[in-house]
C-alpha cells in the first residue's frame, strides 16, 4: 500500500511536470503580433548567434505593388508570412521564398491608410486573418485570401458598430492588429486627437461572426465606477471631449483570462479646460476580464494629460524576481521614459510610485492636476528637460545663440503645462519610448528599449475670435479651423517634424487624393469625415489655388466647441541645419533589469551621416520600431533614420553585425524557422523622417 502511494505521488510529479511543460508558450516561433501574446519581440530560436551573426545574408525580397511608410511587424503560421503593404493590402508569403500566395485589398481605397499588421485566428479547418483598413475590421480566409461572407457584412464589420451615436460620423481606424482570446478579437482604435474625437470604448468582437461581444467605457458613463473624474459630468455623451481610446495594442495572458490594454490620452489634447478631472480611463494600463470586459485592475500614469503622454506601446508579460519570490509581472514603456512594472493579477506596483508635485497652469479655464506619478526606479531611459542646462545645446549648431534664447525662453520644468510662452518639452511628443515598444526574454527580466531624443517646443496660442474667423472665405477658414495646427496658416508645414507642405500640392496629389486624405487621413494624420462635402469642396479648391476670395458661406464652426486657446503647432527643436538642437545621444538602445530596477547597459543607436563623413563619433538618431531579442544572445534592431539593420550582444550592448537596407525600416522584424533554417525578416518602407520610399519585405538568413 505504501509503494501504490508513492507510485501515486509520483505520477502526479510527473504529470504536473508534463502539464507545465505542455502549457508553458512556444517561443520558436512567430504567430502573432510581435512574437506572441506577451509582446515581447522574443525567440528561443537558436541557430543565429553572436559567433555568426556576420554571415547573415539576404535569403529572398519580395516587392510590393506600392511604397512608402511600412510599419507592420509580420506574422507567421505554418510557414506562411502574412502582413500588409504601405497602401494597407495584406498579403500571405511563402516564408522560405518570398513568393506571393495572394493579396488582398484596394490601394485606391486605401493609400492613405496605416497598418502594423494582422491577426490570426483557426480552429481547425477554419483559419482566419484579421486586419483593418479604413474603418472596416475584415476577416480573410487565411489560405485564399478571400473574405469570409459569414463574418459581418460579407467579410467586413465596421469599427464604429457598437459606439454611441455620437461617434458615428467620426473619424476611426486601427492601426493596430486586434488581440485574439478564445472566439473573441479585442479591438484598439486610431482617432482624432482634437474636441472632435470620437469616445475611445474598448470593444471585443465575434471572430465567427463579427457580432459585437463586449463593451469597455474609457469615458465612464454615469454610476460607472470612474465616472466622478471628470467634473464635465456629460463627458460620455457629447461633442466636447472624447477619445482615451486604445491605439497601441494590448498583450494578453490567455492563461489568466486578461487583456492588458494602454489607454491613450483624452481630446482635446494639450487644453483641458472642457474635461477638467483625472479623466479615467485615459492614460491608464486597464486589466480587464477577457470574456466579459470587465475591468479587475487599472493605474493611470498621467492624471489630467495636457501633453499627449499616453503609453506608446503594448505592455510586456515577463517574470521578475522580487522580494524574494517570482512574480508573474507586466511591465508598461511610456513616452516619459519611465517604466512602470506591476503584478499581473492585481496591479500592485513592485517599485515605488511616488505622487510628485507639479506645476500649475496659467491659461484661463486650465486646471492642471497638482501631482504626478513617478517611479522611484528604473530612472527614465530618457533624458528630462528638467534635466538640461545650456551646456547640454548640440555642439554641433551653427545657431547656438538663437537656439540659446529659445531654451532660455521655454519652461522646462517637469510636467510644465502648455502655456503661451512654450513648452520645452523632452522626451519630444513621440517619446522616449515609441509605438514599438520594447523586447524581453520573458523569464530573466531584462527589458529592451529603444529611446528617442527628440526635443520640441509646445506652444499654445489664444484662438482667433468668431468675427475674425468668419471674415475669411470658406476654404480658407475651414482650413485654419481642421489643417493649420500642423501645416500651418501659410500651408509651408514642418517638413522636418513630419508635416507637409501644401503650397505645391496641386503638383504632387490630385483634387480627388486631397479629398480622400481629408476624410480618411494618412500617417500621423487623422481623417475628417465629418467635414461636410462642401467644406471639403471649399479646402480643396483654397489648396489649389482656385477660392474665390468672397466672405459668404461659413464653414460649420458649430461642430467643434469653442476653446480659448489652440495648439501653435509641432515643432522639433532643431538646429538651422534641420539636426536635433540639444546635444548626442539623439537615440538610445537601452537594458533594463526588472528584478533590480539597475541599467545593465545603454548605448547609442544610430547616426547622423553628414556629421559621421566629418568623423564625429555617433550620434544616434530618431527610431521608430522596436527591437527583437533572441535566446541565442542577439537584439536585432531596423527602426532608425539611418537606414541600417543592426545585431547586438544582449548582454553587453556589443554591435556585433549591420547592414544597409534599401530603405530605412520603421518597423520591428520577425525570426522564424523553416525546415530547420532561422530567418529573420522586416518591411522597408522609408518615407518616414524625409527617408527614400521603399516597397520590400526582406528575409535574412546565414549563408
Amino acid at each position: 500500500m505504501k509503494h501504490r502511494h508513492l507510485l501515486t505521488l509520483s505520477s502526479a510529479i510527473l504529470l504536473l511536470v508534463f502539464s507545465c511543460k505542455k502549457d508553458k508558450p512556444d517561443y520558436s516561433q512567430w504567430p502573432e503580433y510581435l512574437g506572441g501574446p506577451g509582446r515581447n519581440h522574443y525567440s528561443s530560436l537558436s541557430q543565429i548567434t553572436p559567433e555568426n551573426v556576420g554571415k547573415l545574408k539576404v535569403a529572398w525580397t519580395y516587392s510590393a505593388p506600392d511604397s512608402g511608410q511600412m510599419q507592420m511587424s509580420p506574422i507567421i503560421v505554418d510557414g506562411v508570412l502574412f502582413g500588409v503593404t504601405a497602401a494597407v493590402q495584406a498579403f500571405a508569403l511563402d516564408a522560405a521564398t518570398g513568393k506571393e500566395i495572394w493579396r488582398f485589398g484596394d490601394p485606391m481605397k486605401t493609400w492613405y491608410s496605416a497598418s502594423r499588421g494582422v491577426a490570426y485566428w483557426s480552429n481547425g479547418e477554419d483559419r482566419r486573418i484579421l486586419f483593418t483598413a479604413g474603418p472596416s475590421l475584415f476577416a480573410l480566409d487565411a489560405q485564399t485570401g478571400r473574405p469570409i461572407e459569414n463574418f459581418g457584412d460579407h467579410g467586413k464589420v465596421d469599427l464604429h458598430t457598437g459606439l454611441p451615436d455620437i461617434a458615428q460620423n467620426k473619424f476611426i481606424i486601427s492601426t493596430t492588429p486586434g488581440t485574439i482570446f478564445e472566439n473573441l478579437i479585442i479591438m484598439p482604435l486610431r482617432l482624432s486627437e482634437g474636441p472632435d474625437a470620437a469616445p475611445g470604448d474598448i470593444r471585443a468582437f465575434d471572430v465567427v461572426t463579427g457580432t459585437l461581444a463586449w463593451t469597455f467605457h474609457t469615458i465612464p458613463y454615469p454610476h460607472e465606477p470612474g465616472y466622478d473624474t471628470w467634473e464635465n459630468r456629460d463627458a460620455w455623451k457629447n461633442n466636447e471631449v472624447g477619445a482615451a481610446n486604445n491605439w497601441a495594442g494590448m498583450a494578453i495572458d490567455r492563461e489568466l483570462g486578461i487583456v492588458y490594454v494602454p489607454t491613450g490620452s483624452a481630446a482635446p489634447d494639450f487644453y483641458g479646460g472642457k474635461r477638467k478631472g483625472k479623466n479615467f480611463y485615459s492614460d491608464c494600463l486597464l486589466a480587464l476580464n477577457a470574456r466579459t470586459g470587465k475591468k479587475i485592475w487599472h493605474f493611470q500614469f498621467t492624471h489630467h494629460d495636457l501633453w499627449d503622454r499616453d503609453p506608446p506601446a503594448p505592455p510586456n508579460l515577463i517574470t521578475v524576481h522580487r522580494f524574494g519570490r517570482e512574480i508573474k509581472a507586466v511591465a508598461q514603456v511610456t513616452k516619459q521614459g519611465y517604466v512602470f512594472v506591476f503584478d499581473r493579477t492585481n496591479g500592485q506596483s513592485l517599485y515605488k510610485i511616488n505622487e510628485v508635485q507639479m506645476p500649475g497652469s496659467n491659461l484661463a479655464g486650465e486646471t492642471a492636476w497638482e501631482t504626478q506619478p513617478i517611479p522611484e526606479k528604473p530612472k527614465p531611459f530618457a533624458r528630462l528637460s528638467s534635466e538640461l542646462t545650456e551646456n547640454d545645446l548640440s555642439p554641433y549648431a551653427e545657431n547656438r545663440e538663437e537656439l540659446l534664447q529659445t531654451f532660455r525662453q521655454s519652461d522646462k520644468r517637469l510636467f510644465a503645462p502648455p502655456s503661451l510662452e512654450g513648452v520645452f518639452l523632452l522626451p519630444g511628443y513621440d517619446g522616449g519610448a515609441e509605438w514599438g515598444g520594447a523586447a524581453a526574454d520573458p523569464e530573466d527580466g531584462i527589458l529592451y528599449v529603444n529611446a528617442n531624443e527628440m526635443a520640441w517646443i509646445l506652444k499654445m496660442e489664444a484662438a482667433e475670435s468668431g468675427a475674425a474667423t468668419q471674415a475669411l472665405p470658406p476654404g480658407q477658414l475651414a482650413y485654419q479651423m481642421w489643417c493649420s495646427s500642423c501645416h500651418k496658416n501659410d500651408r509651408t508645414g514642418n517638413v522636418v517634424s513630419g508635416y507637409a507642405s501644401l503650397v505645391q500640392i496641386s503638383t504632387k496629389r490630385t483634387r480627388e487624393e486631397v479629398a480622400t486624405l481629408i476624410s480618411g487621413g494618412k500617417g500621423m494624420m487623422p481623417g475628417f469625415p465629418q467635414i461636410s462635402p462642401e467644406e471639403k469642396k471649399a479646402v480643396v479648391a483654397f489648396l489649389f489655388g482656385e477660392e474665390k476670395k468672397e466672405v459668404g458661406a461659413v464653414a460649420n464652426t458649430a461642430a467643434l466647441p469653442d476653446l480659448p486657446y489652440k495648439h501653435a503647432g509641432y515643432n522639433k527643436f532643431l538646429d538651422s541645419k534641420g539636426l536635433p538642437g540639444i546635444a548626442p545621444p539623439w537615440g538610445t538602445l537601452n537594458a533594463i533589469d526588472l528584478n533590480t530596477g539597475e541599467y545593465v547597459w545603454k548605448v547609442t543607436l544610430g547616426d547622423t551621416d553628414s556629421l559621421r563623413q566629418k568623423g564625429h563619433p555617433p550620434t544616434g538618431c530618431e527610431s521608430y520600431g522596436g527591437p527583437v531579442v533572441t535566446a541565442s544572445g542577439l537584439l536585432f534592431i531596423a527602426a532608425t533614420k539611418d537606414g541600417k539593420f543592426r545585431a547586438f550582444d544582449k548582454k553587453t550592448g556589443h554591435l556585433l553585425w549591420e547592414t544597409t537596407l534599401p530603405a530605412a525600416s520603421f518597423a520591428t522584424p520577425a525570426t522564424y524557422e523553416i525546415n530547420g533554417k532561422q530567418y529573420i525578416a522586416l518591411a522597408c518602407g522609408g518615407e518616414k523622417l524625409g527617408t527614400p520610399k521603399g516597397n520590400q519585405v526582406i528575409a535574412f538568413a546565414l549563408e
